[in-house]
């Protein structure tokens, strides 16, 4: 662990301890630990790995400020426990902002409104059969600026500007004489959502998105997931295409999940034009709220490779 990780860890540790006693600062220290043993057989070259999914810590809080204004913060880092490095933390979202009568605003490093978007319509997050190793979108971008309107009815909006500065808006495109430009530009994501996501207070969840030049690419999304008795049915249509001189291509999402008491069964489909196809199924066992036993196996095509790869895997994931 490198200087300035386990300078972040003690204060934040200490502030912490100092918290506890100051009732106004409701701060919370979280994480999860999402660990799989699995076998990986990516184009007929198969290893077997003990494999982080990522797996979190950090520490969040509000404080309130009087005049229905609220400060709220995050610090949040993956923590991969199979790295081949002892430097094994990575920056999740990290922002502080207000929150008010307005709506929310925050700044700093997070996920765009097109990925939060998504709710909780991929069975497979985490995991070989995340919906992102064939849809692009799923960005946490450095340098954000992100405003969300009150909700109205259960609707509400939100765009996040994303900074020309963040390294990751920055591309290389061929123009019309052949030739590679580099472009720094910045990038927009705007999302109207309807619903609760988790789906715990309203029994449907819709979201359509937009990516403008984020991170190279022009995203159009769409997201649905409802839910009756212990049956979770969602379903998403992406379209994707380089923001310069890119083809379009589309491409869907379907997935289910139904409770049969302390088991969760699920499966998932998903497909993207010219590219490739997935499908996952698992279950997962819930032992107690915070802890779960899974098993999964995914298979995946690319149109450009020659074979499926295949994971399946079993773990253990606890959230504290």
């Amino acid at each position: 662990m490198n200087t300035l990780t386990k300078s972040l860890l003690t204060s934040a540790f200490a502030v912490t301890l100092v918290s506890s006693v100051q009732a106004e600062d409701a701060m919370t220290v979280y994480g999860k630990l999402n660990i799989t043993a699995q076998s990986n057989d990516v184009q007929g070259n198969s290893k077997t790995e003990i494999q982080s999914n990522a797996s979190r810590f950090g520490v969040k809080g509000a404080v309130d400020l009087g005049n229905n204004l609220e400060a709220f913060y995050a610090i949040e880092y993956e923590v991969d426990t199979g790295a081949d490095t002892k430097d094994n933390f990575k920056a999740r979202n990290q922002y502080v902002g207000l929150k008010g009568s307005f709506g929310l605003l925050s700044l700093g490093r997070n996920d765009t409104l097109l990925k939060q978007s998504q709710g909780k319509v991929d069975q497979f997050s985490d995991l070989s059969g995340d919906l992102k190793n064939l849809f692009k979108g799923e960005n946490r971008m450095a340098q954000t600026a992100t405003y969300m309107t009150p909700a109205f009815s259960n609707v509400k909006f939100g765009v996040t500007y994303v900074a020309e500065a963040d390294a990751d808006q920055d591309y290389t495109y061929i123009n019309g004489a052949g030739e590679p430009i580099l472009k720094e530009t910045d990038g927009f994501s705007v999302a109207g959502m309807y619903g609760d996501a988790s789906l715990k207070s309203t029994s449907v969840y819709f979201a359509v998105a937009y990516d403008s030049e984020v991170k190279g690419y022009d995203i159009l999304r769409a997201t649905a997931q409802g839910k009756l008795a212990g049956l979770k049915i969602g379903g998403m249509y992406q379209q994707q295409e380089k923001s310069e001189n890119g083809d379009p291509n589309s491409g869907y999402l379907l997935s289910l999940a139904y409770d049969i008491d302390a088991v969760t069964l699920k499966g998932q489909y998903q497909d993207m034009e010219d590219l490739g196809s997935s499908w996952s199924v698992g279950a997962d066992y819930k032992l107690a709220r915070p802890t779960k036993l899974l098993a999964f196996y995914t298979q995946r095509g690319y149109d450009a490779k020659p074979k499926d790869d295949n994971y399946i895997g079993i773990g253990i994931s606890h959230s504290f």
